[in-house]
């Protein structure tokens, strides 16, 4: 079982956040945090290992970036996605520059939120099967392709 940490301080999202986790197979929801502190406090000091964090970034009179050095200093294992109506590209790069794992930006969709979180688990799973990697194995587990290059679109 994947145990889920929520970290929201909006007790209707962190509840929404809940059910869906419930909903998908192998995941379990193990605690809501409303703040960094009780986020700490449950990463740190609980008896539950926390696999998964689901994070908001805006909260009430915290950042939830802030979360993610003190995660990183620690050598915390708990791997991070980001859920948040942050969708400015300083706050992405500060949160993939400390390994956040998925971002999604609110309102988003449930396929959206089940795809970031089985997704997660496939790289996971795949990851921990194998010692070493052929550059085609690596560039489909990063990039979802054989290719090494990412196919975006580039800005006009």
């Amino acid at each position: 079982m994947i145990n889920v940490l929520i970290v929201d301080d909006d007790a209707m999202v962190a509840e929404l956040n809940r059910r869906y986790v419930a909903q998908i197979s192998g995941f379990h929801c193990c605690g809501t945090a409303s703040t960094l502190e009780k986020a700490k406090e449950f990463i740190f000091n609980s008896e539950n290992h926390i696999d998964l964090i689901l994070l908001d970034i805006y909260m009430q009179q915290e950042n939830g970036l802030d979360l993610l050095p003190v995660l990183h200093s620690a050598g915390c294992k708990s791997d991070v996605i980001v859920i948040s109506s942050a969708a400015d590209a300083a706050t992405i790069k500060d949160s993939l520059h400390y390994g956040v794992v998925d971002y999604l930006i609110k309102p988003f969709q449930a396929t959206r939120f089940e795809e970031a979180l089985t997704g997660w688990l496939r790289k996971k799973t795949a990851m921990e099967k194998r010692q070493y990697y052929e550059q085609s194995e690596l560039d489909l587990l990063i990039h979802g392709n054989s290719s090494s290059e990412l196919k975006m679109k580039a800005p006009r």
